[in-house]
């Protein structure tokens, strides 16, 4: 299949139509890689904790505490650049290379300024969604946030505050969706075609979406899921759940995609 489109690429990449249950596949794939590369995945992993509690820390030292749970939720609009190490691992892999831990923090350089220009999209997405969230704070509870301590009670079981949790959750759905779509499998293809552009990966992650919607819910729920839990556990679960979605979504674009 090859599109003309205008201006920016030459022509659409060709997609995959996949089974509801193909995610599993993923995550099984991304296990595999993760096993024969455990030093370099795990050590992916650890700096993600670590990065949490440098989060916690911060937010701790200026009084936005109250701030955790939407600025831990950074970690699924950056995760796709911030694991980029772990395609070239999953990727070389695939060629019957193996990959020293230089090689997957210089990854990047494979197309450094296609990969940066999609970075910095999704770190304005980032900062977009902590601006609003402060905002929402700002609306609902004025200049008297929920401390540290109350912030599950007062967010999640207080009655008066539903529609705080109701307008909160669905502000951050629409835009954890939005760049779910754009970025789901944009640089892992930028990574693997070093002649793509950002404008053609997002459109080819969009597309990929819309095409094999139930799958991509479907892989969009488990990424939330496996996140959500590795956060839960004190960021500790993230030394496990972030090179295994890493990897994961490298076979996730390989199979979505005719490349």
């Amino acid at each position: 299949m090859a599109d003309a489109t205008t201006g920016i690429t030459q022509e659409t990449i060709a997609l995959r139509k996949v089974p509801l249950d193909r995610p599993w596949r993923w995550l099984a794939s991304g296990w595999e890689d993760m096993r024969a590369n455990m030093g370099i995945s795990l050590t992916y992993g650890v700096l993600a904790a670590i990065t949490g509690y440098f989060l916690i820390w911060g937010l701790a030292s200026l009084g936005y505490l109250y701030l955790v749970l939407p600025l831990a939720a950074g970690f699924l609009i950056m995760g796709p650049v911030l694991t980029v190490g772990l395609y070239e691992v999953s990727r070389r892999r695939q060629d019957g290379q193996s990959t020293t831990l230089s090689q997957a923090l210089s990854a990047h350089q494979r197309n450094r300024s296609q990969i940066a220009l999609m970075g910095v999209a999704l770190l304005l997405m980032n900062f977009l969604w902590i601006r609003i969230a402060a905002l929402i704070f700002m609306l609902y509870f004025g200049l008297q946030p929920p401390s540290f301590e109350n912030l599950i009670v007062e967010t999640f079981l207080v009655t008066e505050n539903l529609p705080f949790l109701v307008f909160g959750t669905f502000t951050g759905a629409v835009l954890a969706l939005f760049t779910y779509m754009i970025s789901v499998i944009s640089i892992p293809l930028l990574l693997d075609r070093t002649e793509a552009n950002v404008i053609e990966a997002i459109t080819t992650s969009w597309r990929s979406v819309t095409y094999n919607q139930r799958a991509m819910l479907l892989w969009a729920g488990l990424i939330v899921i496996f996140t959500a839990a590795g956060i839960a556990t004190l960021f500790l679960g993230l030394i496990i759940v972030l090179p295994l979605i890493g990897h994961a979504s490298w076979h996730a674009y390989k199979d979505l995609t005719d490349v």
